[in-house]
């Protein structure tokens, strides 16, 4: 997932957690906690051997070996390395729940024991650590937990239950990829979608869900910036592309700042700006990179469309020629669209939530600008109700020290992402089997 550090911002009475059994639940509450133990050393292992997008090949054998042990009809390399668990219990709705499952190409820094020390070179040729910077580990070794409960509760409900093991969530494409290979047509397509992702902006053990758009599209935008190279010395001989790559950018604010409606949510970030080699060279162009977000496919067209036009107008102020206009290349194959959480269902959900785990640890939290790829099990088919809950991750003495000391805890993606691992499992898996069961009651 590509998401910012947010601020500390949540109300005290929402952060005080009961991290006790829920009441309504506790029957699966104890189940789950006598699969901890189990559980955590998955997770150690998944932790400790981390692989990357369309990489996950250790990652998918350790879920699919699980699954089949449980009795589910398990269908390896779906969309790459993906993995697809059926299991049919009578009558009833088909329900889809997913994890995904690639680490990143950062090193780890935590200095906690097992932290990852895999080294592996990238198919660019980069040599990086990969760590599960974003916490795909708790999410493998909680759909583990949710699985084995199923199992375990046959009996108390009936449908058919759908579990996927996801690649390439970090890229954008494997939920793309699953689709396309058949997911829908191949096997049972749900009526139901459900999912999770760890947080890193409140304490572990504490559920948020978001009602309606809750993540964004993201687009992966490239300009390059011709220009007409010379010495630095005489440069009314050129056509300086770092100026005019310069005036693009800024530019380029005014289209959240002036051109969509302040109701609307948009962002345009060029996160990188490269130009040139030497102190006294004027470059032939200049290369940048931007990251987009949006939530409606309207403002995401506005946007991209209010990118080209810029670039374009920019270079003909400039006196640019025709064919030396700037080039704009849209990521097609990394666009994540927005997650958009089916509203009724999403509060039906987080109501029969709050019955097991109580008020205080269900909130309501603020949609982002993250991305999500999630969002294309829904789209695929409006009818499908779908639903990614957050579940907490920060250990509750770490978010109380930096509040009190008014720092910036880490982010979802950096370096010294540490969740409190069995919290955000116990929570999740209880979380997902529970609301599973729910949509497939027994008759």
């Amino acid at each position: 997932m590509k998401i910012s550090g947010r601020i500390l911002g949540l109300g005290a009475a929402a952060l005080a957690l009961g991290l006790a059994a829920p009441v309504a639940a506790q029957s699966l509450g104890d189940q789950v906690q006598k699969q901890m133990p189990s559980l955590m050393d998955i997770y150690k292992d998944l932790h400790a051997h981390p692989e990357l997008s369309f990489m996950e090949v250790r990652s998918a054998g350790i879920l699919a070996a699980e699954a089949r042990k449980l009795g589910f009809t398990v269908t390896e390399k779906v969309g790459g390395t993906g993995i697809v668990a059926v299991m049919k219990n009578g009558p009833g709705p088909v329900v889809l729940v997913r994890a995904d499952m690639d680490g990143l190409p950062v090193t780890e820094q935590t200095g906690l024991p097992g932290a990852s020390t895999v080294r592996v070179t990238t198919k660019e040729g980069v040599e990086t650590g990969v760590m599960h910077a974003c916490g795909h580990d708790t999410h493998m070794t909680a759909w583990i937990g949710v699985a084995r409960l199923m199992a375990a509760n046959k009996r108390q409900w009936s449908g058919t239950l759908v579990m996927i093991g996801q690649p390439a969530e970090e890229r954008g494409a494997g939920a793309r990829m699953m689709l396309a290979d058949g997911l829908y047509t191949r096997f049972p397509k749900p009526e139901y979608a459900i999912a999770f992702h760890d947080a890193a902006q409140f304490p572990a053990g504490m559920i948020g869900y978001t009602p309606g758009y809750a993540l964004a599209n993201v687009d992966s935008v490239d300009v390059t910036v011709k220009g007409l190279g010379g010495h630095g010395a005489y440069p009314q001989a050129t056509k300086d592309p770092i100026v005019l790559a310069s005036r693009i950018v800024t530019a380029l604010q005014t289209l959240v700042a002036r051109e969509i409606s302040p109701l609307d949510s948009g962002v345009v970030t060029v996160g990188s700006f490269h130009a040139g080699a030497k102190h006294n060279i004027i470059p032939d162009e200049a290369k940048l990179q931007l990251t987009v977000r949006s939530y409606t496919d309207e403002v995401r067209t506005q946007l991209l469309d209010g990118i080209a036009r810029i670039a374009k107008g920019e270079a003909i102020a400039a006196g640019m020629p025709e064919d030396r206009m700037p080039t704009i290349s849209v990521a097609k194959d990394e666009y994540t669209p927005s997650v958009f959480n089916t509203p009724e269902f999403t509060e039906e959900m987080a109501a029969f939530l709050k019955t097991g785990f109580g008020d205080q640890r269900v909130v309501q939290m603020p949609p982002v600008m993250g991305g999500e790829d999630f969002s294309r099990y829904g789209r695929e088919d409006k009818t499908i109700k779908s639903l990614i809950l957050w579940v907490g991750g920060v250990p509750q003495a770490e978010y109380d020290a930096a509040k009190k000391e008014g720092r910036t805890l880490p982010s979802l993606h950096s370096p010294f992402w540490a969740p409190d691992a069995p919290a955000v499992i116990s929570t999740a898996t209880e979380a997902l089997a529970s609301m599973a069961m729910k949509l497939m009651p027994k008759g």
